[in-house]
């Protein structure tokens, strides 16, 4: 599992002081592209060679809210449905590692702009994905 550990900044939230519910997706494809670099994939670099990943359906379950400066770290688990790979994120609080937003977020490839498979994801993550 890839963690990657980020803090709130303040124009993050929203006049209750927690932070606004559309950044939780930044944090999420954030971490999907530092999980990506970790495993020696550039997105812009996927990008210019044909392949481009793009989100097909996303679910968030909001559990705990965070506020200004929270620190927390957000996970990424792979695992692969026929032609889409589904990331499976939580983002979890570090002052008491409640749990803060559960997240399934399908992907699939169009290469050279037709939807696809792509073997250079599919070698890269073989050792990542999780079984169903």
């Amino acid at each position: 599992m890839f963690t990657l550990v980020q803090k709130v900044r303040d124009y993050e939230c929203d006049l209750q002081g927690i932070v606004n519910n559309a950044n939780y997706q930044h944090y999420l494809e954030h971490a999907r592209h530092e999980f990506l670099l970790s495993r020696g994939v550039n997105f812009k670099a996927l990008h210019e060679q044909g392949t481009d990943a793009v989100v097909a359906r996303l679910t968030m379950a909001f559990k705990t809210p965070l506020t200004s400066g929270d620190e927390y770290e957000c996970t990424v688990r792979v695992r692969k449905e026929g032609i889409k790979y589904i990331f499976l994120q939580d983002i979890f609080r570090l002052s008491d590692h409640k749990l803060v937003v559960r997240a399934t977020v399908d992907t699939v490839c169009l290469v050279n702009g037709r939807l696809a498979a792509s073997p250079d994801l599919d070698e890269t993550f073989k050792a990542d994905f999780e079984a169903e």
